[in-house]
């Protein structure tokens, strides 16, 4: 079975807190959780960051209202704000079976099948992790693992300002950021959206 958490607008911080809460529960055999979000505007810096790949000092950062988080994900420098669509996947990989290399291309897929729905033709890519329509970028991934159980995970962009991209070099790559509204040149419902990504993780992960 799969819990399914809809969190709406919500600080990093927060989100983090309700994920660590989940985690020893279902290391310990409660169901798996999915937590969708969309954050105000932060900036997070994994484990592999370097400071080459921030273009603004963290002071005018926060003096532009952005939040900023050293994190325990994987990955360099990753940007969230409204309309992007943050997945958190809280998933037992022993009782999934499955390893990381597949659990990260499963993950990938979730997001190629969604914008399958809309005849968009996407791929992940083993060695940049990720979600790309041709050479743009969609999605971004960065994990954590504790205890076999996965937590941070995927930000999707859907209806992403792609401006605020300028600020960083997104996961270290020079690299073009896009979004499902820049693709499709029209607006999108996040609901619909939202739906349409439960269906396909329950699919794609077997729930």
């Amino acid at each position: 079975m799969l819990q399914v958490f809809d969190l709406d607008l919500i600080d990093h911080a927060v989100a983090m807190s309700r994920q660590k809460s989940l985690l020893p529960e279902i290391a310990s055999g409660e169901d798996d959780a999915l937590l969708l979000c969309e954050h105000p505007p932060t900036i997070t810096f994994g484990r592999k960051f370097k400071d080459v790949n921030l273009f603004v000092s963290r002071g005018d950062l926060i003096g532009q209202g952005f939040v900023l988080f050293e994190v325990d994900r994987g990955g360099d420098v990753t940007l969230h704000a409204p309309g992007q669509l943050v997945l958190y996947p809280l998933i037992n990989l022993k009782r999934q079976d499955i390893g990381l290399r597949e659990y990260l291309q499963k993950l990938e897929k979730v997001a190629v099948d969604l914008l399958g729905d809309f005849d968009i033709v996407a791929e992940g890519d083993d060695g940049n992790r990720g979600v790309w329509i041709g050479r743009r970028k969609i999605a971004s991934i960065g994990i954590g693992v504790s205890r076999w159980v996965t937590y941070h995970g995927m930000g999707l962009n859907i209806r992403t300002d792609l401006s605020l991209f300028s600020r960083i070099r997104p996961c270290g790559l020079d690299v073009k950021m896009t979004s499902l509204k820049a693709e499709l040149g029209c607006d999108v419902n996040m609901a619909d959206i939202k739906s349409r990504v439960i269906i396909h993780f329950q699919k794609v992960f077997g729930y």
